[in-house]
């Protein structure tokens, strides 16, 4: 029996990825209505994505899922962090940001941190998991695929940005896809829970 998970985004985009990770879990997913906005006033990416679950979860009666994920890069203490979707107004402008911030700097080492939570119907936090992947900041954008920083974000070992992996390399590497594989074990536990009640 396929369960109903909405998913705490209005982004058409991230769901079909979370669809992708889940794929044959037996959840269906869907995007959160669109009058519902939640305010990300949590310090962490995991306090984002428990905070966003719950309140979708309380406010449709259904389970939720959410997740938080930016960038934080070394020589930045971290920045921009939680705030990584708000560091500018597009994405070529978020770039040039942080582009412009680490200037020269020599240590360009940097981690994309994705943190997953879901919660049940009664706004309780289930599950938790986090990925992060580690890369370094190039000095311009390289790749036309992606998103958000992916053009800048270098790994090495591949030699390749994230704009300039496959979806499927991506998927199989990224601080997302790690956190998902995390979960998907914990989300089984969670199904056969749900038959026993």
């Amino acid at each position: 029996m396929t369960k109903l998970l909405v998913v705490a985004t209005g982004n058409p985009g991230k769901l079909r990825e979370m669809q992708a990770y889940l794929e044959n879990s037996g959840w269906e997913l869907t995007l959160k209505p669109e009058e519902l906005e939640i305010e990300e006033t949590g310090k962490t990416f995991a306090a984002n994505a428990c905070l966003k679950a719950s309140q979708i979860a309380k406010a449709t009666g259904n389970w939720a899922i959410a997740d938080d994920s930016g960038l934080q890069v070394d020589a930045l203490n971290g920045a921009p962090g939680v705030y990584s979707a708000r560091y500018a107004t597009t994405d070529s402008e978020r770039i040039a940001r942080v582009l412009r911030e680490l200037g020269n700097e020599v240590n360009r080492q940097a981690q994309f941190v994705c943190a997953v939570a879901i919660a049940r119907p009664d706004g309780v936090i289930v599950l938790e998991s986090e990925g992060i992947c580690r890369g370094e900041i190039l000095h311009a954008p390289r790749g036309d695929s992606g998103f958000g920083y992916d053009p800048i974000f270098y790994i090495q070992e591949l030699q390749l940005t994230f704009a300039q992996m496959t979806r499927e390399l991506k998927g199989s590497i990224s601080h997302r896809g790690k956190a998902f594989a995390a979960l998907l074990p914990q989300l089984e536990r969670v199904k056969s829970l749900e038959r026993r009640d």
